[in-house]
């Protein structure tokens, strides 16, 4: 029972970063940058927010972003932030799934329960995968931008990164951990199993000879 519910709260844990990863790349509000100071910049219309495909310009009742289309010119942090949170979005949805489908309540046929904690780590470590991603991700995005232009603040979506990353990161803990925990445990059962059946086993040839000395001795 404990070991269902440890799996059941890795699962939803695990849902949840992974949800936080795809918000935050599907959003552009990651960093706030600016020259000068805030109210400066929002005097002059030149306060701006930066995410991996799109930049804005936030003023007063303004909120024009232009996408960041030409790939070649970008730099390295914007491309490398693309290619591992898109990695880490779509490694994110067979985990899921592998993980569903090894819930102790779902049963695929006369499936063994050794292939269900197989396919747990197997989808715990996927979900390790999406948090490494979106770490690195969330973490050399602000550094680029502040090397590349003044950083101002960090913003909504790359918090969202963080905590999606944090909950993937211990999600994946959790399933990797109490799966292999009952992988390993039935092991000493099904050993002393072994062992009585053997011993029985072993007892049976001395009352096969008793019962032929008896009749051998009745003749």
């Amino acid at each position: 029972m404990a070991n269902s519910c440890l799996q059941l709260s890795g699962f939803l844990v695990s849902c949840v970063g992974w949800l936080g990863i795809v918000i935050a790349i599907s959003t552009n509000d990651w960093v706030i940058m600016c020259k000068y100071g805030l109210n400066t910049c929002k005097k002059m219309d030149e306060l701006e927010a930066k995410g991996p495909w799109a930049e804005c310009v936030i003023s007063t009742g303004l909120y024009h972003c232009y996408s960041l289309s030409q790939i070649l010119e970008l730099p390295a942090y914007i491309q490398t932030t693309r290619a591992l949170m898109i990695t880490g979005s779509i490694l994110g949805l067979p985990a899921v799934a592998m993980i569903l489908m090894s819930m102790p309540c779902i049963s695929c046929g006369n499936e063994a329960q050794s292939s269900k904690n197989k396919r747990t780590v197997l989808g715990g470590v996927l979900v390790l995968v999406v948090a490494l991603c979106g770490l690195v991700s969330t973490v050399w995005f602000p550094i680029g931008a502040h090397h590349e232009r003044g950083l101002m603040s960090f913003g909504f979506s790359l918090y969202t990164g963080w905590v999606g990353s944090i909950f993937s990161l211990l999600g994946g803990c959790i399933l990797t951990c109490c799966s292999s925990d009952s992988a390993s445990s039935p092991r000493p059962y099904q050993d002393n199993n072994r062992f009585y059946y053997s011993k029985q086993g072993g007892g049976n040839p001395p009352d096969a000879a008793s019962s032929n000395h008896a009749k051998s001795a009745h003749v």
